[in-house]
């Protein structure tokens, strides 16, 4: 099985910074989860209740949001049961993409460049628990730049987004 692993291109990681190239919405689900870790099929089994297929990896890579970082050989694994795959659901991954835009509105307008780093941590997330690892950490730093009553809000929206 040929087994390829793509990345972000910098026009990629500034499209999911600031939307700079407005990408169709289901595409940049995808884009958000290129990460140069996860294989091809892995990307498209997370985003197949999205509707996605290969040939949207091959649109982002032809518009030149994501580049090939490896492509090798690998032998086939065996087929999880049915009753062991565990795939993310369309709920799960509309989750996701709203929390997931909650923070990216959010940091850039309330803590301008000190969230840079929480950023590219919120960028790294792969998923809505990784995201929810990230509430503490936002709200300090929105009340440290914003104060108290403007984090206790947006931790209130969060906290909503996340209960989902």
């Amino acid at each position: 099985m040929n087994t390829s692993i793509y990345d972000k291109t910098n026009k990629g990681r500034e499209e999911i910074a600031t939307r700079k190239y407005q990408l169709a919405s289901r595409l940049r689900a995808l884009l958000v989860l290129v990460d140069g870790h996860r294989t091809e099929d892995e990307l498209l089994r997370n985003v197949a209740g999205l509707g996605l297929t290969e040939s949207a990896l091959q649109e982002l890579l032809a518009e030149d949001y994501i580049l090939l970082a490896t492509s090798y050989v690998s032998l086939p694994e065996p087929e999880p049961e049915p009753e062991t795959a565990v795939l993310p659901t369309v709920d799960q991954v509309q989750q996701f993409r709203s929390v997931y835009d909650f923070y990216n509105k959010t940091i850039k307008s309330t803590i301008g460049l000190r969230g840079f780093t929480l950023q590219l941590r919120v960028e790294k997330a792969g998923s809505v628990d990784e995201l929810r690892q990230l509430r503490d950490p936002y709200v300090e730093a929105v009340q440290k730049a914003k104060g108290r009553d403007t984090a206790a809000l947006l931790a209130q929206q969060l906290d909503q987004l996340l209960a989902n």
